[in-house]
């Protein structure tokens, strides 16, 4: 059984890191020189996609879905179980993506593509929105 409260803990999480993204979207030039300002945008990015892949994965095993090869595949598996859209799971598949290259290192961030992400926070936005939704539906 999805453990409703774990699950809307991790999507109000999700929620929080986006007013943050919001809020630094719009950041002058002065405040983005700061060395420190990219880097707790990256940093912002990473724990706003954890959460996602933390629900994903624990939904996926209380629904007896997996296991996931990986934690894109957690993500595929909400899409290829009704939970989200298919092409909403394929765009946050390559979220996951971000979020390794972002943590692990496995190439050069490209700073260019932190800002695009950073201008486009829909798909996060629609994960939350969706989710909350098939946790707790509305009533009829």
């Amino acid at each position: 059984m999805v453990d409703e409260l774990r699950v809307l803990r991790l999507l109000r999480s999700i929620t929080d890191d986006l007013a943050v993204l919001r809020a630094e979207a719009s950041a002058d030039p002065g405040r983005r020189a700061d060395p420190l300002w990219l880097r707790g945008v990256k940093y912002t990015f990473v724990t706003a996609i954890e959460a996602a892949i933390d629900v994903a994965q624990h939904v996926c095993a209380v629904q007896g879905w997996g296991p996931p090869r990986d934690n894109g595949d957690a993500i595929r598996l909400l899409g290829a179980h009704g939970v989200l859209p298919p092409d909403l799971a394929d765009r946050l598949r390559r979220a996951v993506g971000f979020h390794n290259v972002l943590v692990h290192g496995y190439v050069e961030v490209d700073n260019g593509i932190v800002l695009e992400r950073l201008a486009n926070l829909a798909d996060l936005d629609n994960f939350v929105a969706v989710v909350a939704t098939w946790v707790v539906p509305p009533l009829s």
